[in-house]
């Protein structure tokens, strides 16, 4: 599959900071994101990387007619999320990555209160800001914890700051650390390779951590068919079936110690049921036959696979497992959503 990379040879040779913009059909979204990054405070060098997924829409020819000084990777098909952050950062000169979504904007101070956490920190880490909702203002989370069944938990405490995974929308990591990790696990496509990554770098020791200052804007679900839970839960089919799958190849491969098996058969017994349910209240098998039963035949088709890569995840594995369990929370968080917003809306 072919992918041009149009260089911007004016931009800076070494960059303090590469902001990484994964883009699919998004003329409307990529100005308010871009001047974003482009009004950034502080005296940072930024170089900017777009990747354009094999856009039906305007999208290059706006970023040839107004952000000529953007790198541009201009791929023929469309690759997916994963794909198309890993091209990136594979192309980035920065010391520090940021992945950035199309549908999301930066505060002014985001880049430099993030160079100055990871200046204080001392350490490798993976980072982001809290996000606001786009058209409210409203906290969404300060990164987000786990439940048992790997369903994220958002957190809204100011005073927490280590959490489980951090989502791909305002993702920052060292570029170095982002290659020992291995970056986004192609094989899953999109959806939930944020949590993989988090769960590895947590796995082999390294904080992931949500900053108590600035913030990012995000049109939640702008880019991938609905992710809100302000008037109920609407998502996609697509969506769903990418998450349930790969939330179960997730729980096979990063839960440390003998307790991943019976969280697994408690993971696969709610996932039956709720099949089950969901399909009877809408009267219709079309989510039974394409979310749930691939999710359900994950751990039986893809257990060879699974399992090698289980293996070498936890061989490297210097967290405890009550470090791991430190930020899942013991609730349903799938339960609680229920009882708040009802039956969910997948279209």
């Amino acid at each position: 599959m072919a992918v041009v990379f149009h260089q911007n040879l004016s931009a800076p040779t070494h960059p303090r900071v590469s902001v990484c913009i994964a883009n699919f059909d998004g003329e409307a979204l990529l100005p308010a994101c871009l001047d974003s990054v482009l009004a950034q405070e502080g005296n940072a060098t930024i170089e900017i990387l777009v990747h354009d997924d094999g856009s039906r829409d305007g999208s290059l020819a706006l970023l040839r007619r107004c952000y000529p000084h953007v790198h541009v990777l201009a791929s023929e098909e469309n690759v997916g999320f994963c794909v198309g952050n890993n091209r990136m950062v594979s192309r980035a000169r920065g010391e520090y990555v940021l992945l950035l979504n199309n549908d999301a904007a930066l505060a002014p101070d985001a880049i430099r209160c993030l160079l100055d956490e990871a200046s204080l920190i001392g350490t490798q880490a993976i980072l982001t800001l809290p996000q606001l909702d786009w058209e409210t203002g409203r906290l969404v989370d300060r990164g987000c914890l786990l439940d048992p069944f790997f369903n994220p938990v958002p957190n809204l405490d100011p005073e927490r700051i280590d959490v489980a995974y951090v989502i791909g929308a305002c993702l920052w990591i060292p570029r170095a650390s982002w290659h020992a990790l291995g970056g986004f696990p192609k094989w899953m496509e999109s959806i939930g390779e944020d949590l993989y990554l988090c769960g590895v770098a947590r796995l082999r020791g390294m904080p992931v951590r949500a900053l108590r200052d600035s913030h990012y804007r995000h049109r939640q679900g702008a880019t991938f068919g609905g992710n809100r839970a302000d008037a109920g839960l609407r998502t996609s089919l697509r969506r769903r079936r990418l998450s349930e799958r790969n939330k179960t190849r997730a729980l096979m491969v990063l839960t440390p110690g003998l307790g991943m098996w019976p969280l697994l058969a408690a993971h696969l017994v709610a996932l039956a049921g709720e099949g089950l349910v969901l399909s009877l209240l809408r009267h219709d098998a079309t989510l039974l036959r394409q979310v749930y039963i691939p999710a359900l035949a994950v751990p039986f088709r893809e257990y060879a696979v699974l399992g090698a890569r289980r293996l070498q995840e936890q061989n490297e594995r210097t967290a405890s497992v009550g470090q791991w369990f430190s930020a899942v929370r013991w609730q349903l968080r799938k339960v609680a959503m229920l009882r708040q917003y009802g039956v969910p809306e997948i279209h």
